[in-house]
C-alpha cells in the first residue's frame, strides 16, 4: 500500500465538479484507492464517499492506493488535488 498526504489546492475544494473528475480519474486505475480525512476513510471511486468528506480548499487529506498501478494512481490523483484549477 502506498500512502501520501495531500493539501487540496482546488479553489472550491473537492466538491461537485472537481469531485466528479477525481472519482472518474480514480476509476481508471485497477488499484483500490481510498481517501482519508480525520478519522473517516472512504472509497475514492465513490462519488458519494468523496462528497461525504466535505473537503475544502487548503485541507490536508491522506490518499492511499493498493494494487498493481498504485504508484501511478497516487501520483495522478495527488496532482489533481494539488493543482489550482
Amino acid at each position: 500500500m502506498v500512502e501520501k498526504k495531500v493539501t487540496v489546492n482546488l479553489e472550491t475544494g473537492l466538491q461537485a465538479r472537481p469531485a466528479a473528475k477525481f472519482v472518474q480519474e480514480a476509476n481508471r486505475f485497477s488499484s483500490e484507492v481510498f481517501l482519508e480525512k480525520g478519522s473517516k476513510r472512504v472509497n475514492a471511486k465513490s462519488i458519494m464517499g468523496v462528497m461525504s468528506l466535505a473537503i475544502g480548499t487548503n485541507e490536508e487529506v491522506t490518499l492511499q492506493a493498493e494494487g498493481a498501478d498504485q504508484d501511478q494512481a497516487i501520483t495522478t490523483l495527488a496532482s489533481l488535488m494539488e493543482s489550482e484549477e
